[in-house]
């Protein structure tokens, strides 16, 4: 059990790769590709933002009760648990099914059709979700990543183009979208079930006796609210800038986000790694390393997140103008910088989520969904009909993503003692703040490539410099004392 009390390093930077690979291909596509047909972008994620809702009903919480139970149980029963999970989705997914296909009889909803695109991914996603649960678990989850990440960025491009030069019609490119997860369920499969034997164990009796029916049923029903609460709360402006504003507008504001939420890349996988780390800590009552991971893991993620978004807020006018479609990524830039600022936010609280959703208190979670999705519903609809679109919709999403981190650090304070914020990190966003300002105001150079060079090269050598000769990030000064150590001769 000890080995687990530290995420995988190699893991974590695998991760982190394979992630800024798909983003990579991602950002290159929405500067290239999506303008090209913001409207067709848009369906496409109004089709996303219909099987984020559908997978999470369909997963019911399984995968959060295959984290949460899994360190009290011996390898048999873990077995079992996994078997009983997979019996559950399955099921699920088949009542989903049947409630979905009665909604298309009896609705005359015009967005109805998206459901037929939505749900097949929904349910590929839903066991998806399950197996990398379960590789979480093995702290295997860089190669999952790459199925999960990599796929999609080189399918949607290439059904896009397809549709845009006249090749496919857009049906057609929607169907060779829903065939890419259909690939990343096959590889993540074959992937899991190579390294994990679970067997066929279906005798769910024993396992019951291990843990309380009733509590993991309620804990499942929670994390079903929680996740479904998230989505919904996230995703709901793909659903209703369509519907209140228009399929281009989606476009638009699709790849704005597609390019601000290139922050939380690290972000996702410490959290995906230390999931297992911190259900242990809170099954061993063991705050004090839990306090400790929780100061350190923000610190860094705040620095990593504050040096790229340094680099956006002072590069991106001068990146979208080196770009043949400035005209209209011109109309992304208000959304990346206020969705990128709310990601950093995020990314500066640290775990918070994590630490709730895998402690006693993890029902916190709904409340605060609630109260989340009535703000983020309430401020789009307000923000829109007072005529500032989609900028209004960005701006609603800062505000309650905000709001939803304030509860929760206020919440963990309250029950555990824990902050994620010291002095180190103060003195941080102090540096930070100070070098982007003084850096935005240096004169600008006539060509944009070398405004853009000089700019954000200088904002990251003096931030990363200070920050190193103040040790304020260990691993920071882990990784440079160990580049160091190669470079300087014995």
């Amino acid at each position: 059990m000890e080995k687990k009390r530290v995420a995988p390093m190699k893991q974590v930077v695998l991760f982190a790769i394979i992630n800024y690979l798909g983003t990579g291909i991602g950002v290159v596509s929405s500067l290239l590709i999506y303008p090209k047909d913001f409207e067709f972008q848009g369906i496409i994620r109004a089709i996303d933002g219909v099987w984020g809702i559908l997978f999470p009903i369909m997963v019911l919480g399984a995968s959060q009760s295959l984290i949460k139970f899994y360190p009290a149980l011996d390898e048999r029963h873990q077995k079992q648990l996994f078997n009983y999970s997979l019996v559950s989705v399955g099921a699920v997914s088949i009542i989903t099914f049947a409630l979905v296909a009665t909604y298309m009889q009896l609705s005359n909803d015009a967005f109805k059709n998206l459901i037929y695109y939505a749900f097949p991914i929904a349910v590929t996603l839903a066991f998806v979700e399950l197996f990398k649960k379960q590789l979480q678990d093995l702290q295997r989850i860089a190669v999952p990543t790459l199925f999960e990440k990599i796929i999609p960025k080189i399918v949607l491009p290439a059904a896009f183009l397809l549709v845009v030069y006249k090749i496919a019609s857009r049906e057609t490119g929607i169907l060779l979208y829903m065939a890419g997860y259909v690939l990343i369920l096959v590889f993540t499969a074959l992937y899991l079930f190579k390294r994990y034997k679970p067997g066929f164990n279906y005798r769910f009796k024993t396992l019951f006796g291990e843990i309380s029916r009733k509590d993991y049923y309620r804990y499942s029903l929670y994390s079903l609210a929680g996740s479904l609460g998230s989505l919904l709360a996230f995703r709901i402006d793909a659903i209703i800038i369509p519907r209140m504003l228009s399929y281009t507008e989606n476009g638009i504001f699709s790849t704005g986000s597609i390019l601000a939420t290139t922050l939380q890349i690290p972000a996702v996988g410490m959290f995906a790694l230390y999931a297992p780390i911190i259900s242990n800590f809170l099954k061993d009552h063991n705050l004090k390393e839990l306090s400790i991971k929780y100061k350190e893991i923000a610190r860094l993620l705040f620095f990593i997140g504050a040096v790229l978004y340094g680099c956006i807020f002072l590069g991106l006018e001068d990146l979208f103008r080196l770009m043949p479609d400035y005209g209209k990524l011109q109309q992304t830039m208000p959304i990346i910088l206020i969705l990128g600022f709310s990601v950093l936010i995020n990314m500066a609280t640290g775990f918070n989520g994590e630490i709730i959703t895998y402690s006693k208190y993890y029902r916190f979670n709904l409340v605060a969904v609630l109260l989340l999705i009535i703000i983020n519903v309430s401020l789009n609809i307000l923000l829109i009909n007072s005529g500032y679109g989609i900028v209004g919709v960005a701006w609603a999403s800062f505000v309650s993503m905000t709001l939803f981190n304030i509860s929760k650090l206020i919440f963990i304070y309250k029950k555990f003692g824990l902050l994620p914020f010291d002095n180190k990190f103060l003195k941080m966003a102090f540096i930070f703040g100070l070098a982007m300002v003084g850096v935005y105001f240096l004169p600008f150079v006539a060509s944009h490539i070398i405004n853009l060079i000089y700019k954000c090269g200088l904002y990251v050598v003096i931030t990363v410099v200070v920050v190193y000769r103040l040790r304020l990030v260990y691993q920071l000064n882990v990784w440079v004392g160990q580049l160091l150590s190669k470079i300087r001769p014995s």
